[in-house]
């Protein structure tokens, strides 16, 4: 019936005496509509041809980088903050695989050595009320340590220019490597007072070292009169509301939404969990989340007050006022272009990555339960989708292979006596910046540091010349007896109770071996092998007395 007024009305309009001028003016209009539309058409067209095509959606795009991590593995949690507010927080992976329990962003991981800036926070806590002082003797404190020739002050542990051995290293070295038996904080100042030497003079080296940040925790717990993880919860997580974060001092205790840790070897992911009751370098147990809450402080504090957040973010010098890029806790770098306060962490299976941004406001934290995950740089490509337009990128070179073929060859610091190998496939050059002449070669880190390095030629000793070798080996200082002995043509070093180290010739009287480092046979006056060495990047030159 409608259709039927519809028609009606149309033949009334066509059938009046006016159809002509209104029947002529409706086909001008539509024709000029027509032309219009196709003009705005064109435009449009152009418009959209020429916009480029929308990127991807900050999420899917950190989704596609932590895609590997799936309902079969190990994985990752992610955090991201901008202007002051969470604005992503996802979990990737599994958080238990004996119990099929995903990795949540509330998921609570070990975040390993991001745990220091903590402690350092703790410690500047304290000075900030006069309780004690950054330059204040150590020995202050923690009267077990040595007398040492040159003063060690608080500052030089919390910017790793103590000279301290780290003790996991020299647990390791008596055949105690961390997380293979129970270390305790008693245990680290047991090892620290037994080391009778630095590795070098305090504030003139830099050399990452986890002791510092120990002795640190205990210093808060003795200045303070309360235990360093009650000081930790009641001034800094409890005012930043990080309500699930704490310090792992009894590995044994239960704590609901823990994420398990991993290796995988040989294709089969087994636990690796840090059994030890050790804090202060490491041990913070904790949330994406709660770290972000923690990265905002510096940018609004409610712990400390803004000259605190400054000292603690200020880069350290060597006693020679060269500048260095650690400051209490914290590596002061850039990154593509933009400032970054960061700082990674390793322990037993667990990887984690915590950074800011200052000048941009952007915050990003990530936590692995799996020994393969590269937490830094899964941070890192998390950084760059929210900096984007900030990022720039370095035109810095290397050596070229020409330079690295001309120079190849083994090279011996003539600071510490380990080697690095130049060109060929065993190449080594440590991310450092190299520059080489006829003499040998010269590495500076990224602190600035310069290493001179001196050409040696490659000792290939007869099983006879090996034999001048052979002893016995102790040293106080690890508590550990090692044997020197030639087996089939080789030197192999034995430590109770059925470790054998086999050392391969490096140059004259040194050598190398698996899980101990740089071995070197020092001798006397005469002429005769009287000392052991052993050299790590944490331990510079333990020594061990032939008997």
């Amino acid at each position: 019936m409608k259709g039927d007024v519809r028609r009606s009305r149309f033949d009334v309009r066509r059938s009046g005496s006016s159809f002509g001028v209104r029947g002529a003016s409706f086909a001008v209009r539509r024709a000029t509509f027509a032309v219009l539309g196709v003009a705005v058409s064109a435009m449009l067209a152009g418009l959209f041809a020429a916009r480029p095509a929308r990127a991807a959606d900050p999420g899917t795009q950190v989704d596609a980088i932590f895609a590997k991590y799936t309902a079969t593995t190990p994985g990752c949690a992610v955090g991201v903050g901008t202007g002051g507010k969470p604005v992503l927080a996802k979990g990737y992976g599994m958080a238990d695989l004996e119990h099929d329990v995903p990795i949540v962003p509330g998921s609570i991981f070990e975040a390993g050595s991001v745990s220091k800036q903590f402690t350092a926070a703790a410690v500047l806590l304290l000075a900030r009320e006069g309780k004690l002082a950054i330059d204040d003797p150590v020995r202050k404190y923690n009267p077990e340590l040595p007398e040492y020739r040159a003063p060690l002050l608080i500052r030089h542990m919390l910017n790793h220019t103590s000279g301290l051995r780290d003790w996991g290293n020299v647990a390791g070295i008596a055949g105690w490597p961390r997380t293979t038996r129970v270390h305790t904080q008693a245990h680290v100042l047991d090892i620290v007072s037994r080391q009778r030497a630095l590795n070098f003079v305090p504030g003139t080296h830099w050399s990452y070292s986890n002791t510092g940040f120990n002795l640190a925790a205990i210093i808060v717990s003795r200045v303070s009169g309360v235990p360093f993880t009650d000081f930790s919860r009641e001034r800094i997580f409890k005012p930043l509301g990080m309500t699930h974060t704490s310090w792992r001092d009894d590995f044994t205790q239960v704590l609901k939404d823990r994420a398990i840790a991993y290796a995988e070897r040989a294709g089969v992911f087994h636990t690796d969990m840090p059994l030890e009751n050790v804090y202060g370098n490491g041990g913070l147990l904790t949330t994406v989340g709660d770290l972000l809450k923690w990265n905002e402080n510096f940018a609004s504090p409610i712990v400390g007050d803004q000259g605190l957040v400054e000292e603690q973010q200020r880069p350290g010098s060597f006693s020679d006022g060269r500048p260095h890029i650690y400051a209490f806790g914290l590596y002061a770098r850039t990154y593509k272009g933009v400032r970054e306060i960061s700082h990674s962490g390793s322990t037993a299976g667990y990887r984690a990555f915590l950074t800011r941004y200052p000048d941009q406001h952007v915050s990003v934290a990530v936590l692995c339960n799996v020994a393969s995950a590269n937490a830094t740089q899964l941070a890192h490509q998390v950084a760059d989708v929210y900096l984007g337009e900030h990022l720039t990128v370095s035109r810095e070179r290397g050596p070229t292979a020409e330079q690295l073929t001309a120079a190849a060859g083994l090279y011996r610091s003539i600071v510490t006596g380990e080697t690095v190998s130049i060109g060929g496939e065993r190449n080594v050059l440590g991310g450092r910046k190299w520059t080489f002449d006829a003499r040998g070669a010269a590495a500076a880190d990224e602190h600035g540091v310069v290493e001179i390095y001196e050409r040696v030629e490659r000792a290939t000793p007869t099983a006879e010349e090996l034999q001048a070798y052979s002893g016995v080996y102790a040293s106080d200082e690890a508590e550990t007896i090692l044997t020197a002995v030639v087996e089939n043509g080789n030197l192999i070093l034995k430590r109770r109770p059925d470790t054998k180290l086999p050392l391969t010739p490096l140059y004259a009287d040194a050598f190398s071996g698996p899980q101990i480092g740089t071995i070197i046979f020092r001798r006397d006056a005469a002429g005769r092998i009287d000392t052991l060495s052993v050299v790590q990047d944490r331990v510079w030159d333990l020594r061990f007395q032939k008997r």
